[in-house]
């Protein structure tokens, strides 16, 4: 199917409907059910039920649809509308069950392969962590094992929990195990203490993890952004985002929120060093807009959404500033 022009897949234009009206997409763009038509596929994937803490990250997609209203197209940092060079819409939501990990993963997994197979990037809105583990069960069986960028106070490499296996905390240990990722291509930012031993980080340093500690973040920002242009050539990536990698300050509404995390301006200026990557799918998730009723949680998230889009287009335009 040839794709649409870039100019049927844009934000509604305010002058026609003003933010605070219709019916809240992402980004205010068209709902698209079929991932034929687009370059990158926007779903919510709202279940939380391997959340070990504060549950609420179910209503993340609806959250941050209705705080990107408040989101535009160009990006000054990256020198790209990036609605010119991607073609974007809401894909809707993956029908999740709330009391079933397996059923909702495998759900989440069927929508990420339809898209990856069209040729589209499947980008979702969690739901808790657990939901990163199905799109890359989809993409690696479509383009191979991953690397991955991952931003996050937590390494999510741990052990079951009550004997579940299967958690928001387990899912990155997960993927290794099904042979999902590139382990020596595989970045993790933001990750903090106090742990819970001092081997919580064991699994992921003995296959290779790079774990940019939140110390370094703050001691040096451009040698991490260095460290992020290394890994362009390396083959594909997946990016997730999980809101609790930044200070609870400026991202309260999150599940298991730890202080001393990056701020907003450090996250999105990460995000903007991605350019160059090929990035084949990319969630955002513990999104909880129950746990901060200012929205400032839900607009950060949407504003991270449009720079992972920016970085996307900058990327296809062959622009690295």
């Amino acid at each position: 199917m040839t794709k649409p022009p870039t100019s049927e897949l844009r934000p509604v234009s305010t002058r026609e409907v003003p933010r605070f009206a219709g019916v809240p997409t992402f980004l205010r763009l068209p709902l698209r059910d079929d991932p034929r038509d687009v370059d990158v596929l926007i779903c919510g994937a709202p279940f939380d039920g391997g959340t070990t803490f504060r549950p609420g990250a179910r209503f993340g997609p609806r959250g941050v649809r209705q705080s990107s209203a408040l989101t535009r197209g160009f990006h000054p940092a990256q020198g790209v509308e990036l609605f010119d060079h991607l073609r974007c819409a809401d894909g809707g939501d993956v029908a999740c069950v709330p009391m079933s990990v397996e059923r909702s993963l495998a759900a989440i997994e069927a929508r990420a392969a339809q898209i990856a197979e069209a040729g589209a990037v499947p980008a979702f809105i969690g739901g808790d962590h657990t939901i990163s583990l199905a799109p890359l069960r989809a993409l690696a069986r479509v383009h191979g094992p991953l690397g991955l960028v991952h931003f996050d106070a937590h390494s999510d490499t741990f052990g079951p929990a009550w004997d579940v296996e299967l958690h928001h905390g387990t899912v990155f240990r997960k993927a290794v195990e099904e042979g999902l990722l590139r382990t020596g291509d595989v970045v993790q930012l933001g990750i903090r203490g106090p742990f819970t031993a001092p081997n919580d980080l064991d699994f992921a340093r003995e296959h290779g993890f790079r774990i940019v500690m939140i110390d370094e973040i703050k001691r040096s920002l451009d040698a991490v952004l260095a460290e992020l242009a290394g890994l362009r050539g390396r083959g594909k990536f997946y990016v997730s985002f999980d809101l609790d990698g930044i200070d609870p300050a400026y991202a309260p509404g999150t599940g298991t929120p730890v202080p001393g995390g990056m701020t907003s301006w450090e996250a999105l200026t990460l995000v903007r060093g991605l350019v160059g990557l090929d990035v084949v799918g990319l969630d955002l998730v513990e999104i909880s807009p129950e746990h901060d009723p200012s929205g400032g949680t839900t607009l950060l998230a949407a504003t991270l959404l449009t720079e992972l889009l920016a970085s996307l287009a900058a990327t296809r335009a062959g622009g690295v500033r």
